[in-house]
Formats: structure tokens, C-alpha cells, sequence
């Protein structure tokens, strides 16, 4: 370890030992009043310190360099007859740095392209205006979309090539869903109205659930079935973690994206896949045939084991009061599972249907009403999972919920900023791909085989961590900005627990 590696170690303990022991002391009896608003506050303009609020962006920046996104996208796209004086990379890169920076609309680009010091920190003397941002969205048709996907896909393969050999040796799973973007606007070119009565955009996302990651996304109007066009990301998204050194790839989705004229070629190509399946009533008497001894009760996952003492589960206010009042509500009693054979109309082979069989009792008050089953179908290829475990596959899937939560609501991705279909699909490509640098800072970040648990929680945290958490971590840390005749330095004002993540990841790139 290098002296000055050695001196900002020690100088990150002694911060972390001075706050520690400062919240400690704080904790006391305290008669004189509130701790909060006793300061006298008096702002000034600072004359020649400069600094920004967006510190980690730098580390960003050196990732990007480091697995050569820009050149890939560069090499990718050819919109621009004259480079004035941005390159495409130049106004991709500059969509997702305004997520980075927690900016939720176009026009908050505005603020960093005003902010001398931080274009003092990536070395730049302006960045695109948020009007040339949205002319740029606008240049995009279906395949230069598609072209910038595959790009960033390829920075996305230097990345898991830093991967240790126990990343591949687990099954890339893959997952799908769609989501409707809403808005309000009249006049956006490509929008529909969904079933439910939203007027917007159907945005498919094609995930790996190993690392949260949306490897491909694609618009269509929101009248149009989720699983519209999924095949093609299906077969890219597979094609993608092959090369990288994937063994096994699992497809996952729900009753949607069980398309029974593909079963026999995912088969076939060695791909699994698990899938819910439409309730028919074909499906219903099959499991109604099967004898009461085949059911079985499902086992769930065992929950983690707590280190403390379990504590008392508190009441119930909701089913209280729907028991006072006298509501009708369904409870669920039993889970039971079971297994047969069954072949797709589409299809030239059986496979297996897990069914789960929910009791549900409909109650009033204190009183049952009647009870009832209702089933579930599940269809898979894999011949080593137990039925219990790929009804658990399945109910994994939720986590896609949340990672397209994240891109709404945390980057705001999915989000419908421009006036036609192929603008907003490029907008959200190139704001989704936050998300991926968020990803990217995780699995590139170094394990010290001395520090290995601790070294592997903080990069499972890092990858699960909300996009808003991972800002106030690693984006928004106060940095003076000096420049010299051949280096910016990016001089950290604060302190905050991740730093001692952030400086290994920043020695490794």
C-alpha cells in the first residue's frame, strides 16, 4: 500500500472514530431546549475556494472511461454531420449525468450547464442545453435505439469480464415485464390509451435479476400487449450472457410472456425457462383430476434468521376494523401444490405445470361465508427444480417491480419528456443508463480477501441499493475543484461511510 493510500486510510478511520464518539457524547440528559436552530447562520459568497455538490460524478467519469462507453457509443451512431463541438457519447453521457445529479426532467440540465465548477471538473467548457438535449432525442429512429443499446451492452461485457469465476457459475436469469408510462399531454406522437384508461407508452424492460440491470428496453404505444416484441430482447438478452460466459440461462415472466409458439425453441436451444401460465379451463380440470395425496402444502423460503430476540407482532388495526364493521374481505388459509405433464397446443413436447392451489375463505365480520379454490399455473422445462422452488423462481420476479419502480420514480427513466414515440425510447435508454453506471460502480468495486464478508455485504448493498440512497452515497459529496495544467483534482469536503468504498473502487479504476 502506497503512503498515500496509507494516509487516507487512517485519515477515513479518524473521521469515522470522531463522529462516532461525537453522536456518543451528544446522547446525554439535555434541559436547555431543542438541539436544532441554536446556530446564528450568516451566508457568504466564497471568493476563491470553488466547489461542487456533485463530487462522485468524477469517479463516474473515470469509470466510463474505463470500460470505454464513450468510444463504444461513438462507434456506434452516426447522427451528427458535424461535431459542434459535441459527439453523440458527449450528449448520452450528458442525459445520464442529469440523473446522476438527481435531475428529473430536461430542463434540469440547465443547472449543471451553468455550474462552473463542475464543468471545471469534467474538463469541459459547456455541456449541451436542454432544448439541444431533446433535438438530439429527436434524431433517433428504431435502429440507431436499438444501435446505442447494443453499445452500451458491449461496456456492459467489460464489466462482467471483471466478474470472479462464482458469477457465472449461477444461471443468468432473465426477466421481462411492461409498464405503462403515463402522460398528459395531447399531442405526443406514438401514444395510446391502455385498457385500463391511461393514455401514454407501454415500456418493456428486459432485465438480469443476477444484478438488477435492464440490458434492453423497448416503447410501444400503451394499447399494445406487454409482451409485444419481447422475443427479438429475449434472443439478444440471451445471445449477450453467452458471450459473456453465462452456462445456463433461465427466462422468467408472467402469464404474458408464455409464448407457447417459442417454448420448443428455448427448449431446444438448451435455454429454461419459468413462466406463469393462463388459468384455462383445460388447465383447472387437470388439477381438479389430480388426488387430494398428490397435493402438498407449499414450503416458502425460510425467512433469515434474526440475531435478536423476535418481538411480539404487533396488532392488526386493519382486520380489526373490517371484522368490527362487518366487511366482506377473502383470507387466504392453505397453499397446495402440484405437479403434472402438459403440452401447449403450439407445442411439440409436454412440459411441466406446477399448480398452486389457493383455500380462500370469504368471510363477514366473524362469519365464513363460503370458501373457495382458486389456481395458479406455472411452466417450466427444468427437470432439478422441486414444484416448491419454481413457484419460488416465479414469485422472484417481483423483484423486477422494484427495479422498474427505480427507473420511474428514483432515476425517472421512464419517463416521456420529448413529442414522439422514438424520441422518449431514446430518452429512456440513455437515462435508464444511470441505473447501469449505479450497477457497474457496485460489481467493479474491489474485494480485499483479508475484508471478504465485509468487502462482498458492501457490493450486495451497493447493488440493491435505492437509486435516491446510492446519490447521497456516492454522487452528492461536496468536492473543491482544482485544476492545474495536467490534472483536475477533486478534493472531498465531507465525510460520510462510503468513502472508504468509494476510494477502493476509485484505486481500481
Amino acid at each position: 500500500m502506497s503512503n498515500n493510500r496509507r494516509r487516507r486510510t487512517a485519515r477515513l478511520r479518524a473521521e469515522q472514530t470522531a463522529i462516532q464518539r461525537r453522536l456518543e457524547r451528544a446522547v446525554v440528559p439535555n434541559v436547555t431546549g431543542p438541539v436544532l436552530g441554536r446556530s446564528n447562520i450568516a451566508y457568504e459568497l466564497s471568493a476563491r475556494t470553488k466547489a461542487t455538490g456533485h463530487g462522485g460524478i468524477g469517479l463516474v467519469a473515470k469509470l466510463i472511461g474505463e470500460v470505454g462507453l464513450a468510444g463504444e457509443i461513438d462507434s456506434s451512431l452516426e447522427l451528427l454531420k458535424l461535431h459542434k463541438p459535441y459527439y453523440e457519447s458527449d450528449h448520452v453521457l450528458n442525459i445520464a449525468y442529469n440523473a446522476l445529479c438527481g435531475g428529473q426532467r430536461l430542463e434540469d440540465i440547465e443547472a449543471r450547464r451553468c455550474d462552473r465548477v463542475f464543468l471545471d471538473g469534467l474538463g469541459t467548457e459547456s455541456l449541451p442545453d436542454p432544448t439541444t438535449a431533446g433535438d438530439f432525442c429527436r434524431r433517433f429512429d428504431a435502429a440507431s435505439i436499438m444501435a446505442l443499446q447494443e453499445a452500451v451492452n458491449r461496456a456492459r461485457l467489460k464489466v462482467w469480464q471483471r466478474q470472479p469465476d462464482s458469477f457465472f457459475e449461477q444461471p443468468a436469469v432473465i426477466d421481462a415485464d411492461a409498464s405503462i408510462v403515463p402522460t398528459d399531454a395531447q399531442t405526443k406522437e406514438g401514444m395510446d390509451i391502455s385498457y385500463k384508461g391511461t393514455w401514454g407508452y407501454s415500456a418493456l424492460v428486459v432485465s438480469l435479476a443476477n444484478t438488477r440491470e435492464p440490458l434492453y428496453l423497448g416503447l410501444l404505444g400503451a394499447n399494445r400487449p406487454s409482451h409485444e416484441g419481447v422475443i427479438d430482447y429475449y434472443d439478444r438478452a440471451i445471445s449477450l450472457c453467452r458471450h459473456a460466459g453465462f452456462t445456463e440461462i433461465r427466462l422468467r415472466g408472467d402469464t404474458d410472456f408464455s409464448l407457447t409458439t417459442e417454448l420448443d425453441r428455448f427448449d431446444a436451444d438448451g435455454v429454461r425457462f419459468v413462466f406463469g401460465y393462463d388459468a384455462k379451463a383445460n388447465l383447472v380440470q387437470a388439477a381438479e383430476r389430480q388426488g387430494e395425496d398428490l397435493y402438498h402444502e407449499l414450503v416458502t423460503r425460510t425467512e433469515r434468521q434474526l440475531a435478536t430476540t423476535a418481538r411480539t407482532r404487533p396488532r392488526n388495526v386493519k382486520d380489526d376494523i373490517v371484522r368490527e364493521r362487518n366487511y366482506k374481505t377473502l383470507r387466504q388459509s392453505a397453499e397446495d401444490v402440484v405437479e403434472f405433464s402438459y403440452r401447449p397446443g403450439k407445442c411439440t413436447r409436454d412440459y411441466r405445470v406446477i399448480a398452486l392451489r389457493k383455500n380462500i375463505s370469504v368471510e363477514r365480520g366473524e362469519n365464513v361465508l363460503f370458501s373457495e379454490y382458486r389456481y395458479f399455473f406455472y411452466i417450466t422445462n427444468d427437470p432439478d427444480m422441486t414444484a416448491d422452488e419454481v413457484i419460488d423462481q416465479a414469485r422472484q420476479r417481483c423483484n423486477q417491480e422494484n427495479l422498474i419502480s427505480q427507473l420511474k420514480s428514483g432515476v425517472r427513466a421512464l419517463h416521456a419528456p420529448v413529442n414522439t414515440l422514438c424520441a422518449n425510447w431514446a430518452y429512456m435508454t440513455m437515462a435508464a443508463l444511470a441505473w447501469s453506471l449505479k450497477a457497474w460502480c457496485a460489481l467493479l468495486l474491489p474485494v480485499t480477501p483479508r475484508w471478504a464478508e465485509r468487502h462482498n455485504e458492501q457490493r450486495r448493498r451497493l447493488l440493491t441499493m435505492d437509486f435516491r440512497t446510492f446519490l447521497a452515497a456516492f454522487i452528492e459529496i461536496p468536492c473543491q475543484i482544482i485544476t492545474t495544467s495536467r490534472r483536475v483534482r477533486w478534493r472531498i469536503l465531507t465525510y460520510n461511510p462510503w468513502l472508504a468504498a468509494f476510494f477502493r473502487l476509485l484505486d481500481t479504476l
